[in-house]
């Protein structure tokens, strides 16, 4: 058994995401357990650099946990060989630039999403990635919730029957920061310039869990909103929040499913987590959260009666059943983090290359259009 090393040079890690599930939870954690283990039993061990504007922060982070490497030099990391994987996790509206700069450097790219803030940019970036022959991914953590990774387990089974509707809640109350709670997002979020807004943030998740679970997305009807139009930033100061902070919208799939997805950070939470999907057949329904999921079989469902003149006796959450834990689920961004590691060491099967992150953009655009133009609009297919 042999050990080879990868270098990856990681960008955006200072920020709450990058670093709690990029590098902690992932890149650290696959470092401890002694690599990634390939098909023919060798390991892959990932060394990466640390790059970022602050050179303390990056600096601090590397000592913190055991790594080697950090610089605030990106153009000097992309030109090392020796570093072969480039990741980014900074803000949406330097994203397209850092993956071009990255794939003509030659390097294998990895990212989260959105991909671009833009269908033009993201859909330049993946026919650029194409052309050069490089391995390629964006980060679909969504699909590794164990919550969901239930439901899946469930539709291949063929517990639901027919399905035909999905119903989906997500969000919380992000403070506003002017009285006494400091908010719990960062300013950009709300700022159109910035490349803030809810809808090109979680649309671009919605198009991957409902591509792969329920089916593909084939319309959209999106209405935004900005319920907080002033908040407090980091530094105090109140400012103007022009960007979409809620999205209400309808999603035609194929197959003939309805999924209607409600995404606010406007909201208090009173359900089970803090995202939620009702999934809806003819033979069962299942309602499932970010780990836990229960169902409610067509044998089982009881037979409600509508009474207004009397207090409702039945307790609706005490018929539903939990599926088991009868696997260990490890940290989604962890396990995707592998398999791409896998893909570009051995070329492994690889499913979420920057075309799946370009659909998320085009169905971002199109919501936000929809909600412009107070209509229905089809999502067509997308070529690269």
């Amino acid at each position: 058994m042999a050990t080879r090393r990868l270098g990856i040079v990681m960008y955006g890690v200072t920020g709450r995401m990058g670093l709690n599930q990029h590098l902690v939870r992932s890149i650290v954690a696959i470092r401890q357990q002694g690599g990634v283990a390939l098909p023919n039993g060798d390991r892959v061990m990932p060394d990466p650099i640390l790059v970022g504007r602050n050179a303390e922060k990056v600096a601090a982070l590397a000592r913190d946990y055991g790594i080697e490497r950090s610089t605030t030099d990106l153009d000097a990391a992309l030109k090392n060989p020796g570093d072969e994987v480039f990741f980014d996790a900074a803000t949406t509206q330097m994203r397209a630039d850092l993956l071009t700069r990255a794939i003509q450097a030659g390097k294998h790219v990895y990212c989260e999403k959105p991909v671009a803030d833009s269908l033009d940019k993201a859909v330049a970036v993946a026919k650029l990635a194409k052309l050069a022959k490089i391995k390629n991914g964006v980060v679909q953590d969504k699909l590794f919730l164990p919550g969901l990774r239930k439901i899946k387990m469930l539709r291949d089974s063929g517990f639901f029957g027919r399905m035909f509707a999905v119903r989906g809640e997500f969000g919380y109350w992000v403070f506003e920061g002017d009285w006494g709670q400091p908010a719990q997002r960062p300013s950009w979020n709300y700022k159109k310039a910035e490349g803030g807004g809810i809808i090109l943030d979680m649309l671009c998740h919605w198009r991957y869990v409902f591509d792969n679970l329920f089916g593909k997305v084939q319309a959209v009807s999106c209405l935004g909103a900005t319920h907080i139009p002033s908040r407090v930033d980091e530094q105090g100061k109140t400012y103007k929040a022009d960007a979409d902070d809620a999205a209400y919208t309808t999603f035609q799939l194929e197959g003939g499913v309805i999924a209607h997805m409600n995404s606010s950070w406007d909201v208090r939470v009173r359900r089970d987590d803090l995202v939620t999907f009702q999934v809806d057949g003819t033979h069962g329904s299942a309602v499932a959260g970010l780990t836990k999921c229960w169902t409610q079989h067509r044998v089982n469902t009881p037979r409600p009666v509508w009474n207004p003149d009397v207090p409702q006796t039945m307790d609706f959450f005490s018929q539903w059943e939990e599926v088991p834990e009868n696997f260990v689920y490890e940290n989604g961004f962890k396990i995707q983090w592998e398999n791409f590691i896998r893909h570009v060491v051995a070329d492994t099967p690889w499913h979420h290359g920057l075309i799946e992150g370009v659909k998320g953009v085009q169905l971002a655009e199109l919501g936000l259009k929809s909600w412009a133009e107070r209509r229905w609009i089809d999502v067509p297919e997308l070529k690269i």
